[in-house]
């Protein structure tokens, strides 16, 4: 299946990516409607021209939603929706595109397209969310900013949601370090919500993109967000919650992450502030405490694949985005087999005081363990 990649001169577009269009765009088609259909017709061609009878077979299918579907074909213009997407800019990823984000592709309820505004790169496979609360703190605003800084200096992505607080501080905290930031919208992304971030969102496309899985145009409604906040946690290695009240949104990110099988990090405050209440109990029911930007970087683990950088390097495990150039000149002397201190020292070409002294710093960053006295492997 083709995309609707930026700059297509094509007059007519491939039917497959029509129907995938045209089913999401059906009310009432969410993820698990959508993978529902799939088990039993295995394309959205299939889906948009079987019966109605033959679609409320299907758990989840009852008789307005079967009709909505049978009558999609005549009544959701597709065509007018890419083209619009042609003119302005917009990319549109379905699940079989290189470029869909590949965390993201392996949640249990994964979008079945996405609108970018903006350019999505293989780096950004290394990715954090910040979120919290609209309400935010000076010292929420002050300690998301510095956190989102730090993240973005050391190579990581910071994901978030646009929203006014914690949200649009985590992007500009990410630019002002010069790092790549992504904002997922509950909106359409040529219908920024909230309208005052307009500018901050042209200032996002700049430095990574805005992302959608609804239509450019659509308004903000209410059961969107909580959609919108799957798709944040679901593209990052984990998400920090900055600042959250006990009935926070931010919360809602927690809990898909948590879901998702990724790490969740939150910020303590002060006992007294109920801004703080959201991430004292995140806390309480197993989150990570963190302070630093190391307390991030240590605890997210090592990468199920490989994400290559800018720069031309190659990062297994997020911690490895700290190191000096001695500290990855000897981890790269060593594999996933073990090898003998002194051999690690003649590849690097450093004295073997260096070396030791350097597997120390290495072993603490959970970067490589010993097997033996005189054997070490990376984890």
């Amino acid at each position: 299946m083709d995309d609707l990649q930026d700059g297509s001169k094509d007059e007519s577009f491939d039917p497959a990516l029509i129907a995938t269009v045209r089913l999401a765009m059906v009310p009432g088609v969410g993820p698990a409607t959508r993978r529902a259909l799939l088990e039993t017709f295995e394309t959205a061609e299939e889906i948009l021209a079987a019966p109605a009878s033959r679609l409320r077979e299907v758990p989840g299918v009852g008789a307005t939603l079967a009709r909505r579907i049978v009558a999609a074909c005549d009544e959701i213009d597709v065509e007018a929706q890419l083209e619009l997407c042609r003119r302005s800019g917009v990319t549109l990823l379905t699940e079989h595109s290189s470029r869909y984000p590949r965390l993201l592709r392996e949640i249990h309820d994964p979008p079945a397209i996405l609108f970018v505004r903006g350019t999505l790169m293989p780096e950004d496979a290394l990715s954090v969310a910040v979120v919290g609360t609209r309400h935010c703190s000076h010292y929420g605003r002050q300690t998301a900013e510095r956190l989102a800084a730090g993240l973005a200096r050391a190579g990581l992505t910071i994901v978030s949601g646009l929203a006014r607080g914690i949200d649009a501080v985590a992007h500009q905290g990410a630019m002002k370090a010069g790092g790549r930031t992504l904002a997922v919208l509950g909106s359409g992304v040529m219908n920024i919500y909230p309208p005052e971030h307009v500018a901050l969102a042209e200032q996002v496309i700049g430095a990574g993109a805005v992302i959608s899985e609804n239509p450019p145009l659509s308004e903000p409604m209410t059961g969107s967000f909580p959609q919108r906040n799957r798709v944040i946690t679901g593209m990052t290695l984990g998400v920090i919650v900055v600042e959250a009240g006990e009935r926070s949104g931010a919360l809602i990110s927690a809990r898909h992450a948590m879901e998702q099988g990724r790490e969740v990090f939150a910020v303590p405050g002060r006992v007294d502030s109920r801004m703080s209440r959201g991430c004292h109990r995140l806390i309480r029911d197993g989150a990570k405490l963190v302070e630093t930007v190391e307390d991030v970087l240590e605890e997210l683990g090592p990468l199920v694949e490989a994400t290559p950088q800018a720069d031309g390097r190659v990062i297994h495990h997020p911690a490895e985005l700290q190191l000096n150039d001695q500290e990855r000149l000897i981890l790269e002397a060593i594999d996933t087999e073990p090898i003998s201190i002194d051999a690690v020292a003649v590849t690097s070409g450093l004295p073997i005081q260096r070396v030791l002294a350097t597997l120390s710093v290495l072993e603490m960053r959970h970067l490589v363990r010993r097997v033996s006295g005189n054997l070490v492997v990376r984890k």
